[in-house]
């Protein structure tokens, strides 16, 4: 006997999309006009990016966007932006080519440090421009825009880094040709690696950052800086080589007598093939120390290596670990589920129940609904389940004819939950503590009668169940069990009750359509309760 269902139609409420839209917007608008809470006058990428806007402090009324002093300029204006990604290009570009300077051009061409000196230029107006670009004071998040404080703070902190990595110490050293080839100016050019700090602090915010991926953001780093790492090895092993008084007593001297007169790229290659070969701990022989001073350099960047490789591997290991310790949990709880069974010996009806629940679980974590929801200010979680659940409990004959106001305040109150294939709801006899709606899916109704379990019908979506026990606080007098992945919404017999207390004319409706319910299956409940009468409100 299939349970019965309204047939009338239904006005369908939404809420209006357009107000939704203007709340999200100007709530996006006025987080936009903050700055950064961090204290990283850096981190400017905003949009999903949280960490880019400053929380406002307590007991702040106004909504208006800071008005900076004349002449200074916004970390958040999009030309600064530009600019700051800029730089992070010089910065790799300097990364890479200071090194191979240092150790491969020994009499310093002209030709690629006139490309530093350019380079050094547009640095050198950075660090101008830092003396107007205000910052967030660490201690009370707010944007400090006053020029004094903001020359304090950066001529006390890395403003004479910035100046020595900026220096044109090549420029000055031709005006000595005397001195021009020599070791201690070139070593003075290699204070450029300082910039790197601001790929190392890019790295953090993108870490930070929603819209990149962080597993590919920490590989990328990790990339880098084994490549960077092999790249400074290499060029100071061969500088090493370059300037031994005997060329054929060195590493590549042994197998190059006049590498000297090699060209740049065949020097620059072998250099990198013994850095890799080396750091991997391959060694395959070809190229070895042959001198005191490459021993020891040797001996250097192997223990280096031992920390890059702890520091490599401590991260990969986090990243896969991350990815895959749900599986090994999930793995794990099947065989104890398992051995649980066949130590009690259960059913094999109830351990695939279990089974299925398990898996059903693993893959609802993976979503983590109910988790986010959890996370959400009350007003939110409201909106979210009114958008997601109004429909559905509209829909449902024992709310037909209640007012939006009372389906709003239920909504609020019910959890949804997945149920796998075969898995029972309720049981018959059960004490009545929760209502539950069927939302996507299909359940059997079923009862043991004369000591057979049979099927009297089945709920299709949309349909409520456990309501005859809830209603009349008796017990279930049916089992409900899925028979495919249903989605049910669940709302407490006792909040029940409390919002139809609050609202008697709702409540009213709910009873005299659920009475209307068991007239239509009366022979049915006679049937499974011939000595109950109908229950009266």
């Amino acid at each position: 006997m299939m349970p019965w269902r309204p047939s009338a139609e239904f006005t369908i409420h939404y809420w209006p999309a357009a107000k939704m839209a203007r709340s999200s917007s100007c709530t996006s608008s006025w987080a936009r006009r903050l700055p950064c809470f961090d204290g990283d006058s850096s981190n400017r990428f905003s949009g999903r990016n949280l960490a880019g806007d400053l929380l406002p402090s307590l007991g702040a009324t106004t909504q208006q966007p800071p008005k900076l002093r004349k002449y200074l300029v916004s970390p958040y204006d999009p030309r600064y932006k530009v600019w700051e990604i800029f730089l992070i290009l010089l910065v790799v570009y300097s990364a890479w080519i200071c090194p191979l300077e240092f150790a491969f051009l020994r009499y310093l061409p002209r030709a690629p440090f006139i490309v530093d000196d350019v380079v050094n230029g547009f640095f050198a107006v950075d660090i101008v421009l830092t003396f107007f670009v205000p910052y967030v004071d660490t201690k009370s998040c707010l944007l400090v825009d006053d020029p004094r404080k903001i020359a304090v703070r950066y001529l006390s902190s890395w403003f004479a880094f910035d100046l020595c990595s900026t220096f044109p110490f090549h420029s000055i050293s031709l005006l000595f040709n005397s001195h021009e080839h020599r070791l201690g100016l070139k070593f003075l050019n290699v204070l450029r690696l300082w910039r790197l700090r601001r790929v190392s602090s890019l790295f953090a915010r993108l870490e930070k950052d929603i819209r990149f991926n962080y597993a590919v953001v920490r590989c990328t780093k990790l990339i880098s800086v084994t490549l960077f790492a092999i790249h400074c090895a290499g060029c100071i092993n061969y500088l090493i080589a370059d300037r031994y008084p005997d060329p054929r007593r060195t590493w590549i001297g042994a197998v190059m007598p006049d590498f000297r007169e090699a060209g740049l790229w065949v020097r620059y290659v072998t250099s990198l093939y013994w850095s890799i070969t080396t750091m991997t701990t391959t060694g395959y022989g070809d190229l070895h120390a042959e001198n005191t001073r490459e021993m020891l350099f040797g001996v250097a960047y192997m223990l280096f290596n031992l920390w890059l490789t702890a520091y490599l591997i401590g991260n990969m290991t986090n990243l896969v670990v991350h990815s895959t310790s749900r599986t090994r949990d999930f793995r794990d709880m099947v065989q104890a589920a398992s051995e649980f069974a066949a130590r009690n010996q259960l059913p094999q009806q109830i351990e695939e129940q279990m089974l299925n629940h398990i898996c059903l679980r693993f893959r609802t974590e993976g979503i983590k609904q109910q988790e986010m929801l959890d996370i959400l200010p009350k007003a939110m979680r409201c909106s979210v389940s009114l958008y997601l659940f109004f429909p559905v409990v509209q829909g449902c004959y024992l709310f037909k004819g209640v007012s939006s106001g009372f389906i709003q305040q239920l909504v609020t109150e019910m959890q949804a939950e997945y149920f796998a294939p075969k898995e029972d709801i309720m049981l018959q006899n059960e004490k009545p503590s929760d209502l539950y709606l069927l939302v996507s899916g299909s359940v059997d109704i079923m009862a043991f009668l004369d000591g057979t379990e049979q099927i009297y019908g089945k709920a299709a979506e949309g349909e409520v169940l456990g309501e005859i026990g809830v209603m009349s606080n008796k017990p279930q007098p049916f089992t409900f069990r899925t028979t495919k992945l249903s989605q049910i919404l669940r709302v407490s017999r006792s909040k029940l009750m409390d919002i139809m207390q609050e609202n008697r004319d709702d409540g009213q409706t709910i009873r005299s359509n659920f009475q209307q319910k068991l007239r239509m299956e009366q022979r049915l409940y006679i049937a499974m309760h011939q000595a109950d009468p109908v229950p009266a409100f």
